[in-house]
């Protein structure tokens, strides 16, 4: 019998941690999750097989079903932070287009000088993008391909699925990853250090 979590209507993050406490109930069963709009899709898969959960998805009149099956042995969230670290993951959290208040201009230029200098900073591991933030990550702007350039270097970028909805930007990513507020908590409870921007 399969286990199911129906998430229709749940905002960010609710799907993810519904998902969550169904794979714990369920640790060795095939479940489902439905869910009603794209980033809820992205942010249980991700997370499903963040987990190493098997995920299928099928869309039906607006409706995402995925299925999971179990697949390697997956660590909890719990497991994942008490695991010992054997190098620094800097996290760079980024809520704004901007750096600094006063010229908007201004601060277009600088958030980008800054992006193209980031690959300079030691231990770099995850940069999170919320709020206007994920428009850095957006096709055609200029700093999508500084970030892609990033990604390439190692670093992950993850862009607040709930933000792109928010700025019409869901599925117009140029880099990152799609993600959700318990990734975000998750991310910076695990990193060694934490820089806001």
């Amino acid at each position: 019998m399969t286990a199911k979590a129906d998430c229709r209507g749940m905002a960010c993050p609710q799907p993810v941690l519904k998902a969550k406490e169904l794979i714990e109930a369920h640790p060795g069963e095939i479940v489902e999750v439905v869910v009603d709009n794209e980033a809820a899709r992205q942010n249980v898969s991700r997370f499903l097989e963040s987990q190493g959960w098997s995920v299928s998805v099928s869309e039906k009149d607006g409706l995402f079903t995925l299925t999971a099956a179990p697949g390697r042995c997956y660590l909890s969230f719990q497991q994942e932070a008490a695991a010992p670290r054997d190098h620094d993951k800097v996290l760079v959290f980024i809520p704004s287009c901007r750096l600094g208040e006063g010229d908007e201009g201004l601060g277009a230029k600088l958030i980008a000088n800054f992006l193209a200098t980031l690959k300079e900073m030691e231990g770099l591991w995850r940069i999170i993008l919320v709020n206007s933030g994920v428009t850095l990550a957006a096709e055609g702007s200029e700093t999508a391909p500084i970030l892609a350039d990033l990604e390439k270097k190692g670093a992950e970028i993850l862009v607040c699925g709930t933000c792109l909805e928010h700025y019409g930007l869901m599925g117009k990513s140029g880099a990152g990853a799609t993600t959700n507020m318990l990734d975000i908590v998750t991310s910076m409870s695990l990193a060694t250090k934490v820089v806001r921007i």
